[in-house]
C-alpha cells in the first residue's frame, strides 16, 4: 500500500509506502498528482517517507513506478528520501541519471528538514 498525501498550500507529495508496492498504488498517485498539475502546473517536491523500502509486488508494479517516473519528473522541482534504508542512498544515484528533479536524502527523523528544503529554507 502506497498512502498519497498531497499537501496543497505547500504543494508537497508525499508518499508513505506500507508493504510491497502494488500497481493500483502508482496508478492513484498518478491521479492525486495530476489533478493537482492541471489546476496548478508544478508541485515543489515529493517526499518519499518510509523506515525500509518494502519492495514491489511484481513486475507489473515496478513498470507501474516508472511509468509514473517517466510521466512525471519534469512537473516535480526537488524529490527527498526520508528513510533509513540504504536503498535511499543508491536511489539518488541512480535516479538523478534519470529526472530532472534535485534529489535529496534524509534521515528517516529528518521529516521537517525534507519539507524545509523543498520549501527553500
Amino acid at each position: 500500500m502506497l498512502n498519497t498525501i498531497l499537501n496543497k498550500e505547500n504543494a508537497i507529495l508525499m508518499l508513505q509506502p506500507h508493504g510491497a508496492l502494488k500497481k493500483e498504488d502508482f496508478e492513484h498517485a498518478a491521479e492525486v498528482i495530476d489533478m493537482y498539475l492541471k489546476e496548478k502546473g508544478k508541485v515543489n517536491g515529493i517526499i518519499i517517507y518510509t523506515k525500509s523500502f518494502p519492495g514491489w509486488e511484481d513486475f507489473a508494479a515496478f513498470s507501474s513506478h516508472l511509468k509514473f517516473i517517466k510521466d512525471h519528473h519534469k512537473e516535480i522541482n526537488k524529490i527527498a528520501f526520508v528513510t533509513d534504508s540504504v536503498i535511499g542512498n543508491i536511489a539518488d544515484k541512480i535516479t538523478s541519471h534519470f529526472v530532472s528533479a534535485e534529489i535529496k536524502n534524509f534521515d528517516f527523523n529528518d521529516k521537517d528538514k525534507a519539507m524545509d528544503w523543498i520549501m527553500g529554507d
